[in-house]
C-alpha cells in the first residue's frame, strides 16, 4: 500500500477549493455589477424622462427634439415592449433534434 501523506492530501484539497473559490467569487463580483448597472440605468432613465418633460414644458415640441434626434425614449421602449408582448402568443419554431432526423 502506497504512503498517503495527510498534509499532502490536505494542501492538493485546498487547492481544489480555492479554485473553486475563486470562480464563485468571480460569479458574484459579476452578478453585482449587473445588478448596479441595472439601478444605475433605471436611474438614468428617470433623469431622462424628467429632462426630455422639462424641454417640452420650456417650448419644445416632439417635433423639433425628434428633429434635433432627442426622440422621447419612453415612447420608443413603450413601442418596443408593445411589439414584443404581440408576439407571445406565436408559438416559437420547432427543432429536431438529431436522433429525429436519423429515422
Amino acid at each position: 500500500m502506497a504512503n498517503i501523506s495527510v498534509e499532502q492530501t490536505q494542501d492538493q484539497a485546498r487547492k481544489l477549493l480555492d479554485s473553486k473559490i475563486e470562480s464563485v467569487t468571480a460569479l458574484v463580483k459579476a452578478r453585482q455589477r449587473v445588478s448596479d448597472l441595472r439601478e444605475h440605468l433605471a436611474q438614468a432613465e428617470k433623469d431622462d424622462k424628467r429632462a426630455y418633460v422639462r424641454a417640452t414644458k420650456d417650448g419644445w415640441t416632439t417635433d423639433q427634439l425628434k428633429t434635433l434626434g432627442l426622440e422621447n425614449s419612453a415612447a420608443s421602449r413603450r413601442r418596443s415592449v408593445k411589439r414584443s408582448s404581440s408576439s407571445e402568443g406565436a408559438l416559437p419554431p420547432v427543432i429536431a433534434s438529431a436522433s429525429d432526423t436519423e429515422s
